[in-house]
């Protein structure tokens, strides 16, 4: 038998001790030699790839009347051996699936057996949902970050509750019994909080419940993963993750630390909004403190309350792109964090590479810093290590983002300001400079926010308090000596019913 496979033809014709004749009956060719188109029929036989060190028989199919009916199935057989291209455990999958088949069952398809060998799924059984995910997550090329917050959604919510179903019988069904049981989960996280017994709330201490925003984030990855299934693999044709309803992302309103609001933090200690934004009188404080007792991070504090920067677009600024003879500064990598590793790359967006104007103040500090980066350079000697960023530690480092968060809040802390966070203050850039005139185009330009749609969700409901304020500021500028008004005449005077109606028969006469 070659290794190509070879054809035969065989009956089922007994001799005259009853042992079958099968290839060697001599009714299966005429006089001269030609097949017998009357007599026995057709069938292959092909080498099986080895099983590791163990070798199997061959495969042979049998009972086609036609030989090209035979040859035509071999092709098929050796098509589908080929997919394997030198994988000896793809090629012992496809060998498995070829020998389970029973006497009669079809050859699987080559398309749905090539589309399973480049999803990379187990040839011979049922693609599982979980195993999918795996494969599917494993050889996607994207950013460590992006691909950390996707394996948290499979390993933590999809798996455990769909995993096992077979990828082409998921239905919408199945993911809003997931999302019900994410929901169930919740409300036992918060019963178990409120429990009186210190043994049940210890058991759910360090545990989170699932937020709407997290449930919306998951079911976009799953969507995207079974888009994949369906466009690239072919595996599933049908996306039960485009179907299922949610309820809307909530974001918190951002609000402004007015009066009322900050004497109520006092009575209290709670914020009335997660997303706090300082008035320019707060700021003002702030940075006046900042720079009187950390002048290390002063700079880019004020960087960020000014012209509205990412925090690790401020520490990823490079010394080439600040060019203070021109007002400018390019935006064009940040530095973010894998873990605790910061990682320097591209922003995220066109829309954040992009060019700012540079306003007196932030000119004058800048320039203030450069000396003193200069001095410490002179100091340092040898030591200094030019690492070509523009914020740098007096030995020349670049700043780890999470230490410039975290001196951020001990600041805020230690000058009695009513709290924000970091990020906050990029919001507060963004309500200055509308208070200062400047549209809503233009704040999203300066942020680098991909669309202006992103930048009115954000700040609208702030922004109007802003305008309230102007409106109000406004209002109060217009000096106003009121006189007492002049009594109206008679035939303009209102009915004395206008006031006191009483009765029908009153308002007749």
């Amino acid at each position: 038998m070659a290794a190509e496979g070879s054809l035969f033809k065989r009956c089922g014709c007994a001799d005259a001790d009853g042992k079958r004749l099968g290839a060697r009956c001599p009714d299966l060719k005429r006089a001269n030699g030609q097949w017998s188109s009357r007599h026995g029929k057709w069938g292959y036989q092909i080498a099986m790839p080895p099983r590791g060190e163990e070798r199997r028989p061959p495969l042979q199919r049998s009972g086609f009347l036609l030989r090209e009916d035979a040859a035509d199935q071999l092709d098929q057989v050796k098509a589908l051996l080929t997919l394997a291209n030198g994988d000896n455990a793809v090629a012992t999958e496809i060998a498995d699936l070829l020998k389970a088949l029973r006497p009669g069952d079809p050859l699987p398809e080559r398309d749905d057996v090539a589309r399973r060998v480049k999803a990379g799924v187990v040839v011979g059984s049922a693609v599982l949902t979980g195993d999918y995910l795996e494969s599917w997550l494993h050889n996607r090329k994207i950013d460590a970050n992006t691909k950390k917050i996707y394996g948290g959604h499979i390993r933590n919510h999809i798996i455990p509750n769909i995993g096992d179903v077979p990828l082409d019988k998921l239905r919408v069904t199945h993911l809003e019994e997931m999302f019900a049981a994410i929901a169930e989960r919740n409300a036992q996280i918060l019963a178990a909080r409120q429990d009186p017994d210190p043994m049940v709330r210890a058991s759910v201490r360090g545990k989170r419940p699932t937020s709407t925003n997290t449930m919306i984030k998951i079911r976009a990855t799953l969507r995207k993963a079974l888009n994949d299934a369906i466009r690239k693999h072919r595996l599933i044709e049908f996306n039960p993750a485009a179907h299922v309803e949610l309820d809307p992302a909530v974001q918190p309103t951002p609000r402004i630390w007015t009066a009322a609001a900050v004497k109520q933090w006092q009575a209290t200690g709670v914020k009335p909004s997660p997303v706090m934004v300082w008035t320019p009188e707060q700021a003002g404080e702030f940075l006046d403190y900042a720079e009187q007792h950390d002048i290390l991070f002063y700079p880019m504090y004020a960087l960020i309350l000014r012209r509205g920067l990412r925090r690790g677009e401020v520490v990823g600024l490079r010394e080439h792109q600040v060019d203070l003879d021109i007002a400018q500064m390019t935006i064009s990598h940040q530095i973010t964090t894998q873990g605790y590793t910061p990682v320097y790359k591209k922003v995220k967006t066109r829309a954040g590479d992009r060019c700012l104007s540079l306003d007196p103040d932030s000119i004058a500090d800048l320039r203030a810093y450069n000396a003193r980066k200069a001095r410490w350079k002179l100091l340092s000697g040898e030591t200094w290590i030019d690492s070509g960023y523009y914020f740098v530690k007096p030995s020349g480092e670049h700043w780890h983002p999470e230490l410039v968060s975290e001196r951020f809040d001990k600041l805020v802390a230690a000058c009695g300001l009513p709290p924000i966070r970091l990020h906050d203050a990029r919001h507060c850039a963004a309500t200055f400079m509308h208070a200062a005139g400047a549209d809503l185009k233009t704040i999203s330009a300066t942020l680098g926010h991909s669309t202006i749609q992103i930048t009115a969700d954000i700040y609208t409901s702030l922004l109007q308090e802003v305008d309230q304020a102007i409106a109000d500021a406004a209002a109060a500028l217009l000096s106003r000596n009121r006189k007492p008004r002049p009594r109206a005449p008679r035939a303009l005077r209102r009915p004395a019913w206008h006031t006191n109606p009483g009765t029908g028969a009153e308002r007749a006469a």
